[in-house]
């Protein structure tokens, strides 16, 4: 992993999504890093640590994370937001709160969860990657920006910096789709001990709506917010209210 850091004040650890880096979140730390100390992180294979070598796996990745930074509040967008969860679940003396952005416990249907895509779209952007590589990234990135107020501008910005940094490994791309598919945090989230905000886009075609609401109404003293107008990487299409719901919720935290 790489780690940047800026800003000052209780730390925030960053966690981007799939197939991105955390040059994205680039218009949320301008808002927060006059109050934050921000660590955002490139997960292997993916950005400045795209010629790691090491496995995608969330549990290790977040206690390694943790002991870097302990004390930290954490932000996980989509895939991001399993390490989060995993670092609040493992680690919860070390965890200030957590915040999930467009992040679901369980991203696909099932027969008791109505709040996710069909099975079979993770496995097919896996088979389509080996077939087109490149046009299956910019069709992932389209359909992070569909459902946005204003989906051009945002797919606009996602195109012109989610390579900005190289393409991510391919091998790690698979990874995280097989992760996508079959992870079910859902029970766990009874245990979570720490502090947990679930914000969510309403037009978001990856994390439906409901599952937001859902997952925070499973996780003791969570709080669930969304944002109308936004898609799935809301921080892009309403940076300001995403500060503000952030903010909001960390200044609710202990004092680390």
């Amino acid at each position: 992993m790489r780690v940047e850091t800026r800003g000052q004040g209780p730390a925030l650890v960053l966690v981007h999504g799939w197939a991105m880096h955390s040059g994205l979140f680039g218009p949320l730390a301008a808002r927060l890093e006059d109050r934050y100390t921000l660590h955002l992180v490139d997960l292997p294979g993916h950005g400045h640590a795209r010629t790691s070598t090491a496995a995608l796996e969330p549990a290790a990745l977040a206690g390694e994370l943790v002991g870097q930074f302990p004390g930290a509040a954490w932000l996980g967008w989509s895939l991001g937001g399993l390490l989060a969860l995993h670092a609040a679940l493992g680690h919860p003396e070390r965890v200030r709160g957590v915040v999930m952005v467009a992040s679901s416990p369980r991203f696909v249907l099932g027969t008791d969860w109505p709040h996710g895509v069909r099975p079979s779209l993770f496995r097919e952007f896996g088979e389509a990657l080996g077939r087109d590589f490149r046009g299956t990234l910019e069709g992932f990135l389209a359909l992070e920006a569909l459902g946005s107020e204003d989906a051009q501008r945002e797919l606009r910005q996602l195109r012109a910096q989610a390579f900005e940094r190289g393409e991510p490994d391919p091998r790690i791309l698979q990874e995280g789709l097989r992760l996508l598919d079959s992870v079910d945090l859902r029970d766990d989230l009874a245990q979570l001990r720490v502090p947990s905000l679930w914000l969510s886009g309403r037009r978001d075609r990856l994390v439906p709506q409901g599952a937001m609401p859902a997952a925070a109404a499973l996780a003791p003293g969570a709080r669930a917010v969304q944002i109308d107008q936004a898609g799935h990487a809301p921080f892009l299409g309403a940076p300001d209210q995403v500060a503000d719901a952030v903010d909001g919720f960390l200044r609710t935290l202990p004092s680390p």
